[in-house]
């Protein structure tokens, strides 16, 4: 387990750094410079290390320690409130930049193993456990285990955010559907720490049942058919 420490917390910390530079710049786009003030709009995870050093340093260790295996944290992008009051459209469409880097994620590691599958580079698939589905000797090992854990954290973190309970990126994406006086009240109903907790523990109770048949799903049609094919 602790050889796979490295591994494991480098593709963390990339997954975790884009969710948050695509925050960060979608809201720049939208006319928030908060995060990019803040020096969010980046790939560099210093600015969020920084800013969430227990979310993005300490947290993520000890989860894996202690869950043996399994990677926690967080990171935040800062936005000026009476920005997303007035444009609730634009900090939907921020709220959603995070998972949606998260999919891209998952999309390019998968293209990756599609190229090393049909290259030989990898041995083909082992599809065990959430994140063991390539493999590969010495070099082609370490890399084959890297792309499946990034494959595998990405869809966990893209799900997880979506879900449409507070303080997630779901919460704020629903300013797309509801009129904007709803969603004012809305806004400020689910701005409150009690029920912030609660999503978060909803959220948490209903990503396993979520994410097996997705995780599944994904390893079928965006990795399987590349096995098939480097036979």
């Amino acid at each position: 387990m602790l050889a796979m420490l490295p591994l494991w917390y480098v593709a963390f910390l990339f997954s975790l750094t884009c969710h948050e530079a695509a925050h960060a710049l979608v809201a720049k786009w939208g006319g928030d410079l908060t995060a990019y003030h803040a020096g969010q709009v980046t790939l560099n995870p210093l600015p969020h290390i920084q800013r969430e050093f227990w979310g993005t340093v300490i947290v993520p260790l000890i989860s894996y320690l202690i869950g043996r295996g399994a990677m926690l944290g967080w990171g935040s992008a800062p936005f000026d409130p009476y920005w997303e009051q007035r444009y609730p459209k634009r900090a939907a469409w921020m709220a959603l930049a995070g998972p949606a880097a998260n999919m891209i994620l998952v999309l390019v590691s998968a293209i990756l193993m599609h190229i090393g599958l049909l290259t030989g580079f990898f041995q083909g698939m082992q599809y065990v456990g959430f994140t063991s589905i390539i493999e590969g000797t010495d070099l082609a090992g370490g890399v084959a285990a890297f792309l499946s854990i990034l494959f595998s954290l990405n869809l966990m973190l893209g799900l997880f955010n979506l879900f449409p309970v507070p303080p997630l990126d779901g919460n704020t994406a629903i300013a797309l559907i509801l009129p904007d006086k709803l969603n004012d009240k809305f806004r400020e109903f689910t701005r409150q720490p009690m029920l912030q907790m609660f999503g978060v523990l909803i959220a948490w109770v209903l990503i396993e049942p979520i994410f097996r048949p997705a995780w599944s799903a994904a390893v079928l049609l965006l990795v399987y058919p590349a096995s098939l094919g480097g036979r």
